[in-house]
């Protein structure tokens, strides 16, 4: 992170920052000041800065589920229903069949989304195994139920589907090995 920059206000990522920083609300209550964090959906790259019937909507939807280290959350060619929003720990992918399985170059961190084919017509099964390498937090969504609501807003939907293809885009070279 050297060299990194972001907005005091907002912390969006400024020139070379990869990530805009994680920003907290605070409430005051008798003087005492308590950090409040935001829910992995909110704060997740994909979702960030939706409206906020959208995302109450979006959050009803969700269940939390906690993994322990070692376990596999989806494997490579599993129906893909549900998306994930990683709260707490750390997920590894493994592209491939079998024996023939390799890393995909990246582990997630908190607030990010994985499981997009669950948001993809026309792909109906997983294309990696998702592994969690620590105990991790999730919040598991079903990817029709989340596309029904993206498509009764369509501001929603178009930042939703806008944002989904910069990640794609994004991972894609690291998992083609293409750089």
């Amino acid at each position: 992170m050297h060299l990194w920059q972001w907005d005091m206000c907002t912390g969006s990522p400024i020139g070379l920052a990869e990530a805009p920083l994680q920003t907290f609300d605070l409430n005051v209550e008798n003087g005492v000041i308590y950090l409040v964090p935001p829910s992995a959906l909110s704060s997740s790259e994909l979702f960030k800065g939706l409206e906020e019937a959208t995302l109450a909507r979006l959050a009803q939807l969700g269940k939390v589920e906690v993994h322990d280290a070692g376990s596999t959350l989806y494997g490579v060619g599993e129906s893909a229903d549900d998306i994930y929003i990683l709260e707490s720990g750390r997920v590894e992918f493994l592209l491939g069949r079998d024996e023939r399985t390799s890393r995909a170059g990246f582990v997630l961190r908190t607030g990010e989304v994985f499981g997009w084919a669950a948001l993809l017509d026309g792909q109906p099964s997983r294309l990696a195994r998702a592994t969690c390498l620590e105990k991790s937090s999730l919040l598991r969504i079903n990817g029709k139920e989340v596309l029904k609501i993206l498509e009764s807003d369509p501001r929603a939907g178009y930042l939703v589907m806008r944002r989904l293809s910069e990640l794609i885009a994004r991972y894609l070279p690291s998992v083609s090995g293409v750089k």
